[in-house]
């Protein structure tokens, strides 16, 4: 139904693509300081490597995040660029499937659908093969706007253009919308002083440990530096998540940093983990305005995605019920 007065409560903003997951127990780690994770993933060129599980499925920060919107029971439609091929029309359907308003998708016809390779070592760690295909030509300029009147934008990753970044903060603001923000690695790359500007119009910032870090030009050993630096640029909340080592939450209103460590579970799969938390804060505060609330659901969410495979796959299929969420223990730091 074409809508000229109702808001919708969430639109998400950035890539769709399709994903696939390889997982074989021959993939070799070698320690590697500067690599994210402490490894590189390792195999011989000329061989055959036996492959233990290949899993296709659908993935692309917004396409994530506006899974758990519409789980939750969220008004929720999303923005991302696809092609016109077979894989653009999977995420059309899991649209379709979920709920999910697609009238802001722009089809490239002569780009392909982004497209991932996720290779997938036993620790559940993993490196990514991407092909950014028709998401480099999202343009912010033909978005109608108007029609997607939002309470909340969610806003990932633009792959670094900062003036598309400026053009959906400013048209969504200028709607009426809130902003979080979960910027990607080119958008970091631009640095603080380019993003200050930005960062200053987003109500709830989004990075892991590592990137804010760098972003703050601080050792992600110096959390305290870290925060100092960058608590003060976003309106209600700063969010670090910080791997199997939990999250941090910044709550400017209260001032109180949050913090929970990780829930015990298998590691299958962190692929679309941060997507998973972010968007499960986000939520979470839409519906209550409770930061403590949202570290909770953010975490639940979370680990239904790093113990299936896939980005999808183990995103709750409903908001948290308070049995689970007593399960989540936050201290003051």
């Amino acid at each position: 139904m074409f809508r000229l007065f109702r808001k919708y409560d969430v639109c998400a903003v950035g890539a769709g693509s399709r994903d696939v997951f390889v997982k074989s127990k021959h993939f070799e780690r070698m320690p590697d300081k500067t690599a994210p994770d402490g490894f590189d993933a390792c195999f011989a060129m000329g061989a055959k490597i036996p492959l233990d599980e290949v899993i296709f499925e659908t993935g692309g920060g917004a396409t994530n995040a506006a899974v758990t919107f519409g789980r939750f029971g969220l008004d929720t439609t999303c923005v991302c660029a696809l092609g016109d091929d077979p894989n653009g029309q999977d995420i059309l359907k899991v649209f379709k499937n979920e709920k999910i308003d697609d009238r802001g998708v722009q089809i490239i016809e002569d780009a392909k659908t982004a497209y991932s390779v996720i290779l997938l070592a036993g620790t559940g760690q993993r490196s990514i093969l991407v092909y950014r295909g028709a998401t480099s030509e999202l343009d912010p300029n033909q978005i109608a706007y108007r029609n997607l009147k939002a309470r909340w934008l969610y806003l990932t990753s633009l792959g670094g253009n900062l003036k598309k970044n400026r053009t959906v903060v400013s048209q969504m603001r200028r709607y009426g919308s809130k902003i979080a923000w979960n910027p990607g690695n080119g958008e970091l790359a631009n640095g603080l002083k380019a993003l200050a500007p930005l960062l200053k119009m987003t109500d709830i910032l989004i990075m892991n440990r590592e990137e804010a870090a760098a972003l703050a030009k601080e050792s992600k050993d110096n959390l305290p530096a870290v925060l100092k630096k960058l608590t003060n640029l976003p309106k209600v909340a700063m969010v670090v998540t910080d791997g199997k080592n939990g999250a941090y939450v910044f709550d400017k209103k209260s001032k109180r940093l949050l913090y929970s460590p990780a829930l015990p579970g298998k590691r299958i799969n962190t692929t679309g983990a941060g997507d998973s938390f972010g968007s499960g804060f986000v939520a979470a505060y839409l519906k209550t305005g409770s930061c403590e609330e949202g570290l909770k659901v953010g975490l639940l969410n979370s680990l239904g995605v790093i113990t299936h495979m896939g980005a999808k796959a183990g995103i709750l299929k409903q908001y948290p019920d308070q049995k689970a969420l007593k399960r989540i223990k936050i201290k003051n730091l």
